[in-house]
């Protein structure tokens, strides 16, 4: 593995070209059974990640009362973004188009069948264009889920729905195009992100942040304790994320090989060394070290290892968990607190400070001398700046785009509940029905 077989890599998971240009231009494409029956599997893997995982893990991250509402909506965003995707996202992240958007070709999934076939990194070998399809739906699907632990126990349903749609359409996309289009603005650059690190973590935590300034702070934040009602659920949550991402970081690879071998044991390694690295550091600052910071810590770790996990030595996977649990634990344990900033659930905290970690990090453990998968030629310094310029788009982008989104929403149907329905929870309020009945 070197790192123009990653590139070309990268090259093969963006922009595919309308099937009468691909004809024309190569050789039809011999679809590989077991590399198929890998990414039919990674697939469903990540589909549970969303759900039940991250919808578990969230709920039982909130208050009691409001444990059905978050259930409900990781549900709905999860089917907002299949359609979203099949109807227009697919078409907008990965047809060819320009350095910023992809094109029009493929909307809603035109000149795709059953014998549609998406190149994979052997010359010659591909898996049918409907499994990569759905590979790259369920990636859409959990990014947009990841964002509304921001702002859970105050948003309303109907926002959270029209939000997604806006925001899948105008950031997401996007920002799938430019980093994993072969004609795409950061792709162009040679930045890395095997799995995501840009794409979902801190396009979701950035989004999350924008969310906050938009919808407020709850009600009680900072004056009354508001502690997670089920840390059982919060670990079968957990549990089943970092299950699920051996589908997401070893399924990125597109096939059943020595290339998703790596990012799967650097899955492992990762998220174990930042469950121990925010366990002590609870340990030295607080005195005791808690089921709430290990699962936190796993989710660290599995962020960061996202951008690097095809590319970085196993060595490098651990430091870097390591490094980016530090680095959450700091802005959750501390500067959240001192900026007063009610991220409920904080997706910044972890998604955004974890991927902005991994990702500029993702330069640093590519280097072969660390261990890495980089050419022999490697330039750790180069391909560092190029991390950073990457990660600025990605922030910037989603940051404007999100604030937009939400701007839509809160001046037209409204962000956020009434007082006194949050005050009594959402779960009866927004749905009608309670989480847990006596």
């Amino acid at each position: 593995m070197n790192l123009s077989r990653l590139l070309r890599a990268a090259t093969l998971l963006a922009a595919l070209p309308a099937a009468t240009q691909a004809a024309a231009a190569a050789p039809a494409l011999t679809i590989d059974k077991g590399d198929t029956a890998w990414m039919l599997t990674s697939t469903v893997l990540v589909l549970a990640m969303i759900l039940p995982g991250l919808a578990l893990f969230y709920g039982g991250l909130v208050r009691a009362k409001n444990m059905l509402s978050i259930l409900t909506q990781v549900l709905g965003i999860t089917a907002v973004a299949i359609l979203v995707w099949v109807c227009w996202g697919y078409s907008l992240a990965f047809d060819a188009g320009g350095a910023f958007f992809g094109g029009t070709a493929k909307l809603f999934l035109a000149g795709i069948t059953g014998d549609s076939a998406a190149a994979t990194f052997s010359d010659g070998v591909g898996i049918p264009e409907f499994a990569f399809v759905a590979f790259q739906m369920t990636f859409a699907a959990i990014t947009a889920a990841l964002i509304v632990g921001a702002l859970a126990e105050r948003v309303k349903f109907s926002a959270i729905m029209v939000f997604t749609t806006i925001w899948l359409t105008i950031v997401y996309a996007p920002i799938a195009h430019m980093v994993w289009a072969s004609d795409g603005l950061i792709f162009g650059w040679g930045a890395l992100d095997f799995a995501g690190g840009t794409v979902v973590h801190i396009n979701s935590g950035v989004a999350g942040l924008v969310g906050v300034f938009f919808a407020g702070k709850r009600i009680g934040f900072l004056k009354e304790a508001m502690p997670p009602h089920s840390m059982v659920m919060t670990l079968i949550g957990a549990s089943l994320l970092w299950v699920g991402w051996f589908g997401f970081n070893a399924g990125s690879n597109l096939e059943a090989t020595g290339g998703a071998a790596v990012a799967m044991i650097n899955t492992f390694v990762a998220p174990a060394a930042a469950v121990l690295t925010w366990m002590v550091a609870e340990r030295i600052v607080s005195g005791k070290p808690s089921l709430l910071g290990g699962a936190s810590g796993a989710v660290a770790g599995l962020v960061a290892i996202t951008p690097a996990a095809g590319t970085s030595g196993v060595i490098g996977a651990i430091f870097l968990g390591a490094i980016a649990s530090l680095a959450c634990y700091g802005f959750v344990g501390t500067l959240k607190h001192k900026l007063k900033l009610d991220d409920s659930l904080d997706v910044f905290g972890i998604h955004g400070i974890g991927g902005i970690v991994g990702s500029i990090g993702t330069g640093i453990v590519t280097a072969p001398a660390l261990g890495g998968f980089g050419a022999e030629d490697y330039a750790m310094g180069g391909q560092t700046l190029i991390q950073v310029k990457a990660v600025l788009v990605a922030i910037a982008w989603s940051a404007i785009g999100s604030a937009i989104a939400y701007a839509v929403v809160k001046f037209t149907i409204g962000l956020r509940v009434r007082e006194e329905a949050e005050r009594e929870g959402l779960d009866l309020n927004e749905h009608g029905e309670r989480a847990y009945n006596m």
